[in-house]
């Protein structure tokens, strides 16, 4: 089998493991500041009601439940015998650091589990959340899932994000003065971002401290208030071949040593209103290697030209 044109996160673990590694998605029953009332209330536009999460903790399944299903599911599937346990649902920093510690350490506790990947909010990072995360990766891989979006402060206002992009950029070197693991989210398609704000976005990321970055695509849930804008006209989205681009052209200004964690979202098929071509995902990565393909291009490709200077200061 031919190597992708990227470094893909399933060899990326092979490669560290010496085996295939599967993560278990997590909902902790945990919100978010942006939803409480903290920062605001509604949450992201694109959010949807259960926080691009599973929902299974209202549900009643404990993180040890989650944790038992999961590895069974992709035991069978895989044929895996290794796990990441992946908190997802909202943001999983955001709560008492002893509440943390019994959530992570509870997922940690299950046989064959390697390792933790937190998914939260830049501005939800405390010290000792921090100080927390450096005891677990002592013993432990942990990965800190840091959501930006977008590397533009008019764009994380247009989708009620909370935070601009200093916060990020701050908690990033905060993080990795403790030695810590980030990946950065970015969505492709926000309103108003054309592809040179995309491509500006992977060149702020490529300056920073960050060994991995994790693509979705902006689609459409029947619950979010990016609905709304979508009905009445106000918001298009991507099209599979604009997107096909973006993603080839944000990924040659990685560095080549990032690990690409994900190149386009899951979306469950009876929330999506739009676009339905983001369903087949095996299409779509099928066509991002195609179009590599037909640049005679790669990860890093304009990275490795010295083009990283050339991005805007964070925030602009």
């Amino acid at each position: 089998m031919a190597s992708l044109p990227y470094r893909d996160l399933n060899s990326y673990l092979r490669q560290r493991f010496g085996e295939r590694v599967q993560k278990i998605t997590l909902d902790a029953g945990l919100t978010c500041p942006n939803r409480d009332g903290r920062v605001g209330r509604g949450g992201c536009l694109y959010c949807n009601a259960r926080g691009s999460g599973t929902g299974a903790w209202s549900r009643g399944l404990s993180v040890s439940r989650q944790m038992e299903e999961g590895m069974a599911r992709l035991a069978q599937r895989y044929g895996a015998q290794k796990f990441i346990a992946y908190f997802q649902s909202f943001t999983n920093t955001y709560a008492p650091v002893e509440q943390l510690r019994s959530l992570y350490q509870e997922a940690l506790a299950c046989p064959n589990v390697v390792g933790l990947s937190i998914g939260t909010r830049p501005d939800c990072l405390s010290d000792a959340v921090l100080d927390l995360l450096a005891e677990l990766r002592r013993d432990h891989l942990v990965w800190l899932e840091l959501g930006l979006q977008s590397a533009h402060d008019q764009t994380l206002q247009r989708i009620n994000r909370g935070h601009d992009v200093a916060c990020f950029t701050g908690a990033v070197d905060r993080a990795a003065a403790r030695g810590l693991e980030m990946v950065a989210h970015v969505i492709l398609g926000l309103p108003g971002e054309d592809l040179a704000q995309m491509a500006a976005t992977a060149a702020y990321l490529a300056r920073l401290p960050l060994q991995g970055v994790k693509l979705h695509l902006l689609y459409v849930t029947r619950d979010a208030a990016l609905a709304a804008l979508y009905r009445r006209g106000h918001y298009r989205c991507l099209t599979e071949t604009e997107y096909v681009a973006a993603v080839v052209d944000f990924l040659e200004l990685l560095p080549p040593e990032m690990v690409i964690h994900r190149l386009t979202g899951d979306p469950h098929p009876g929330e999506l209103l739009a676009p339905e071509w983001c369903l087949d995902k095996s299409r779509v990565l099928h066509l991002i290697k195609g179009e590599f393909a037909r640049r005679s291009s790669r990860q890093g490709a304009r990275w490795s030209l010295g083009l990283r200077p050339s991005a805007p200061a964070p925030g602009k």
